[in-house]
């Protein structure tokens, strides 16, 4: 059984930084892409980054510039996060898809707050 464990959110002033990490368990196989998404009160989850096995990174055009992510290994990926905006709270979601059968995964959500 495949979990997904996430750690550093927490709360921070605007223009701080966090960095939030996720490391996966319970399989021998690789994660080909491993990602992070984030979901706002009365939002849909939408994504923030993600990284595939080959070393590509794709951002949220809203992230660009400020939010960098990082593979750790090969089950283990990091978010770093900075000059943080109130706009960037919410629920952050670490996502992992499996190799080869496609098959997602999420963990548990970490909260990150943004105070003005």
């Amino acid at each position: 059984q495949v979990q997904l464990v996430e750690s550093g959110g927490g709360l921070v002033q605007a223009g701080g930084s966090l960095t939030l990490s996720c490391a996966a368990s319970g399989s021998s196989g690789i994660f080909s892409v491993m990602g992070w998404y984030r979901q706002a009160p009365g939002k849909q989850r939408e994504l923030v980054a993600l990284t595939t096995i080959t070393g590509s990174r794709n951002y949220a055009d809203s992230v660009k510039g400020r939010f960098t992510i990082s593979r750790d290994g090969a089950k283990k990926v990091n978010l770093r996060m900075n000059s943080l905006k109130p706009d960037d709270a919410g629920v952050y979601y670490c996502n992992a898809v499996l190799y080869p059968t496609g098959t997602n995964y999420w963990g548990q959500g970490t909260q990150v707050t943004v105070s003005s």
